[in-house]
Parts: C-alpha cells; structure tokens; sequence
C-alpha cells in the first residue's frame, strides 16, 4: 500500500474497479436494488468509502463479503484488485444433485419414482 492520503471513493465505483461488476452502471442499479450494504446499511450508489468498510454485495442470490483495503476508482489489474480488497466471502454449499430423466422417457416406473422420492428427500 502507498503512503498517500486515503481518498473516500463512491460504492459504485470501487465495485466497478475491483471487477464485482462489469459496468458501473450495473454496480449504480445494485446499489439502487439494495443488493450493497455497507456496515450492515444498505447503500446508495454514491455512498462514500474509506479503508476498513465491509461492504456486501449480493450476486445471484449469494452474498460476497469484501473488505476496503484501499480505495480506487478506475479498473486496474489483478494483482492490484488482490491489494485493493479483502474477500471474506465464506465458501458456498455444493449445489444439490437433480435427477433428470429424458424427454418423452414416459411415466416413471413404481422403482424410479421411490428413487426419485428418496432424492427430494420425501422418503417415508
């Protein structure tokens, strides 16, 4: 990290410079859908940073848990956005398994029904 003064930076913008979205615009309507939070508040695009916050974010019905270690408003590269942030993100469950059957393979037999029942976890 540099020695500089720490510069507040909007939400929108560092979430956009660490590569949580793709656009600005698309980090602008997280904010707006209260999918961000900042210390536990929701935030409002233009919320200000500082080094230290965690800040929230929720990305297709996960939420990622990242931590302000400096503040940047332009894109830079990876090894830059490692320094930049923190990622607390706690790791996901696997995906549970669905038992899928072929198209047009008929009514399931009295065995592949109880199978996938047990799947489902609707045993008796």
């Amino acid at each position: 990290m540099t020695d500089a003064p720490t510069r507040l930076v909007r939400v929108d913008a560092w979430l956009w410079a660490v590569r949580i979205y793709k656009t600005r615009s698309a980090a602008t309507a997280a904010c707006r859908a209260g999918h961000v939070r900042v210390a536990g508040e929701r935030a409002k695009a233009a919320q200000t940073l500082k080094p230290g916050d965690e800040v929230r974010v929720r990305i297709d019905g996960f939420d990622r848990l990242l931590v302000v270690r400096q503040t940047i408003s332009k894109r830079v590269g990876a090894p830059l956005v490692a320094a930049a942030m923190e990622d607390r993100t706690p790791p996901r469950d696997p995906t549970p398994v669905m038992a899928q059957r072929d198209r047009g393979a008929g009514r399931p037999t009295k065995r592949e029904r109880r199978e996938i029942d047990r799947l489902r976890g609707r045993e008796d």
